[in-house]
C-alpha cells in the first residue's frame, strides 16, 4: 500500500470548543506518528463552526512540539489571503524549529465566505488570478540572498521547505505541472475533475530542482470500525456536516444519525454520493478493498486520510485500524 498522511480539520464537535479540539488534534498526531504515518497536514479555514485550524502555522507549531519525526504540513494556507514574504517568514520560522519536518501546500480559495474573505484581506483587489505570480514570489524568499537583495524572510532564505500545490479544480493541477511541485488534489470534499486533473498534471509535468517526476495525493475519507455497521454509523457525521456546508449551513460535527442518507432530498443525496465515491466506509477488510480500488484507478502516490468522526476514542480507533492496512 503506498504512504499515507492525515489530514485533521481539527474538528470541533456539538457540546465541546476549540481548546478541545486541538486537544485532540495533538493526541490523534501523537498516535499518527507511532502508527506510521507519513505526514500530519492541517487546513486553513475560517468563520467556521466546525473547524478550529484557522491559524494553520500556529497549531502547526504545537503539533509538532508534541511529536518528534512525523513531518507536518499545511494543507494548505491560502495564499490570497496572506503576503506571501509573511507566509514565507512563518514556514521559515517554523522550519528553524523543526528542520527537516515542514511542508507547505498552496491554494488560491478564500477557505471561507466572501464577508470573512474581505474581513481577512482588507483589500479585495488583492486577486486570486495573480496566485501564480504569488506563489513564485514566495518560492523566491526561501532561495539564498542574492547581492542587493532589499527584501528578504528572515527566517527563510536559504531554507528548504518543501512547497505543494493544493487544488480542486484543473487550475492547480496545470500550475503545479508547470512549477514542477508536488500536486494534492481534495478529492475527498470534491471529485468531479479528479481524474482530469491528475492526467493533466501528469502529462504536463516539468522537472525541478525539488521534484524530478510528478507526484499525486489525493484526499480521501475513510470511517473504520470493528464492523461495517459501526462504520457506516460512524459516517454519519461527517455526512450531515458536508450536507450542511454545501447548503450553506455550516455547523459543529453533529453526532450520528441512523440512516441519516434515507432522509435525505434527491439533490442532497446526489451530492452525498459523488463525495462517496472517494470514501471507504466499514470493517478492515471492505476498507482495504475500498482503498485498493481507489488507488489503482487514479495511480495516486499517497492518500491524504480524513476521518471526521464525532467521538474521538472513534476516530482514533479508525486511523489505527487504517494505518494497519499498510502493514498487513
Amino acid at each position: 500500500m503506498i504512504p499515507f498522511s492525515v489530514l485533521d480539520l481539527s474538528p470541533i464537535v456539538e457540546g465541546s470548543n476549540a481548546a478541545q479540539s486541538l486537544r485532540n488534534t495533538l493526541d490523534l498526531a501523537q498516535h499518527a506518528e507511532r502508527w506510521g504515518y507519513q505526514r500530519y497536514w492541517l487546513a486553513e479555514h475560517h468563520g467556521m463552526p466546525g473547524i478550529a485550524s484557522a491559524a494553520t502555522a500556529v497549531v502547526m507549531a504545537h503539533v509538532a512540539g508534541g511529536t518528534s519525526r512525523i513531518r507536518v504540513g499545511a494543507g494548505g494556507i491560502m495564499l490570497p489571503n496572506h503576503s506571501p514574504l509573511v507566509i514565507a517568514e512563518q514556514f521559515g520560522t517554523l522550519e528553524s524549529l523543526f528542520p527537516g519536518r515542514i511542508d507547505l501546500g498552496l491554494g488560491r480559495a478564500p477557505g471561507s465566505d466572501q464577508a470573512t474573505a474581505r474581513a481577512l484581506r482588507r483589500d479585495m483587489n488583492a486577486d486570486a488570478n495573480e496566485f501564480p505570480q504569488d506563489v513564485v514570489e514566495l518560492m523566491h524568499y526561501f532561495d539564498p540572498v542574492t547581492e542587493g537583495q532589499r527584501v528578504r524572510a528572515v527566517p527563510g532564505n536559504g531554507l528548504k521547505v518543501p512547497m505543494w500545490i493544493l487544488g480542486s479544480s484543473l487550475f492547480g493541477a496545470q500550475l503545479a505541472a508547470q512549477l514542477g511541485l508536488p500536486f494534492a488534489f481534495a478529492s475527498h470534499f470534491a471529485p468531479g475533475q479528479m481524474m482530469q486533473a491528475v492526467e493533466i498534471y501528469r502529462s504536463r509535468f516539468q522537472p525541478s530542482a525539488q521534484l524530478a517526476r510528478p507526484y499525486v495525493m489525493l484526499g480521501f475519507n475513510v470511517f473504520a470500525a470493528d464492523s461495517d455497521e459501526q462504520a457506516q454509523l460512524l459516517a454519519t457525521s461527517w455526512q450531515q456536516a458536508f450536507v450542511n456546508l454545501r447548503s450553506g449551513r455550516p455547523a459543529q460535527l453533529p453526532p450520528p444519525l441512523a440512516a441519516y442518507a434515507d432522509r435525505l432530498e434527491p439533490a442532497a443525496r446526489a451530492m452525498l454520493d459523488q463525495v462517496l465515491s472517494c470514501s471507504a466506509i466499514g470493517a478492515p477488510p471492505t476498507v482495504r478493498r475500498q482503498l485498493q480500488a481507489f488507488v489503482d484507478r487514479t495511480g495516486a502516490d499517497e492518500l491524504m486520510i480524513t476521518s471526521q468522526i464525532f467521538e474521538h476514542k472513534a476516530r482514533l480507533r479508525s486511523y489505527e485500524l487504517t494505518a494497519g492496512l499498510q502493514q498487513d
